[in-house]
């Protein structure tokens, strides 16, 4: 039986791939969560008048990946520092969020925070926001598997990203 994770870590396109290429992982898309503006357009969002951020959506084999392990996949995507956007992306829509889907998964996500707050990785607080999973709805097509249709651009879009993540987590 499958489950589903719901992180937000900035722009969209720069999560899939992370998580797509893992082992247990079912399926991955791109979409909006957390606002109040039932179905929402890429415009809509970033407006930041609908509450709602770019997040994705995975369902996942927990039998072949845990939560746990997604948990720490997020960690090294995101700085988990910046509660005002990601990276080059700034703003609500792009705020740093865990949105869980069931207690378990609560329990999870605080004890993965409070781990990295003690781990002494970053100087600054963690403010990563951890919220209970809202209606989630899809993003356009064009923006299902950006990295896969569009890698050039996908690549120019993570390099800052990137430069920060090799620098805390190494390679």
């Amino acid at each position: 039986m499958s489950e589903t994770a719901i992180f937000a870590g900035g722009c969209f396109w720069c999560m899939i791939e992370p998580f797509d290429t893992r082992p247990g992982i079912i399926s991955i898309v791109s979409g909006y969560t957390g606002g109040y503006k039932e179905h929402p357009t890429y415009e809509e969002v970033c407006t930041g008048l609908t509450g709602h951020t770019e997040a994705v959506k995975i369902e996942f084999d927990p039998e072949i990946i845990s939560y746990d392990e997604l948990l720490q996949i997020y960690w090294q995507q995101t700085d988990p520092t910046d509660a005002f956007g990601q990276f080059q992306d700034r703003g609500d829509s792009y705020r740093p969020v865990i949105f869980y889907t069931n207690d378990a998964q609560k329990e999870a996500a605080e004890a993965s925070k409070q781990a990295l707050a003690d781990s002494g990785k970053y100087l600054e607080p963690i403010v990563t926001q951890i919220e209970p999973a809202s209606p989630f709805y899809l993003a356009e097509t064009y923006h299902q598997d950006f990295y896969k249709k569009h890698p050039m651009r996908y690549k120019l879009s993570h390099l800052e990203r990137e430069r920060f993540l090799k620098k805390v987590w190494g390679d």
